[in-house]
């Protein structure tokens, strides 16, 4: 339950089962990106026409959300989203990457705001600028990718790691 979309999309991709690679994965994020536009526009279309709206104005005095899913694709995408959060989101090991990661960024956050001086330089001089250290931070650490946030997070608090 709640696989019927990923189904539709692998058949139609004609994934071949027990064949999953990355350029499968992003055919078929492409390929749901794309079925979800097709329906918003063309259920937009089909509610533009039943309720008349010939303007702005229309659309605004309508009071009724106009641009959105189908029915159909609304209760599909329902049924995938609540399997994933079941069996993906969380998943035992899921739940841990999540609370290393929340960890993690919360130490990063943490060590700056005590001691500033372990920022880069770019990033010390911006604090100077607006007065704020902990949106700064915040910024800072929100632009890190993965890896460096690892690396970083490894150079401030392991000891072996050098600086």
């Amino acid at each position: 339950r709640g696989m019927e979309l990923w189904e539709e999309l692998l058949a139609a991709l004609r994934v071949p089962p027990g064949t999953f690679d990355e350029l499968t994965r992003h055919r078929l994020i492409r390929k749901l990106i794309g079925r979800e536009v097709t329906d918003v526009v063309q259920e937009t279309s089909r509610l533009l026409e039943h309720y008349g709206v010939n303007s702005v104005e229309d659309v605004r005095n309508l009071g009724v959300p106009i641009v959105r899913f189908s029915e159909e694709l609304r209760q599909k995408n329902r049924a995938l989203k609540d399997f994933l959060m079941k069996n993906f989101y969380r998943h035992y090991r899921m739940v841990r990457m999540s609370q290393k990661a929340k960890r993690m960024i919360g130490d990063l956050f943490r060590a700056y705001m005590q001691n500033p001086a372990q920022l880069p330089f770019a990033v010390e001089e911006r604090t100077c600028d607006s007065g704020d250290l902990a949106c700064v931070i915040c910024d800072y650490i929100a632009g890190m990718t993965d890896r460096y946030a690892i690396q970083e997070h490894q150079r401030l608090f392991d000891p072996s790691v050098q600086v």
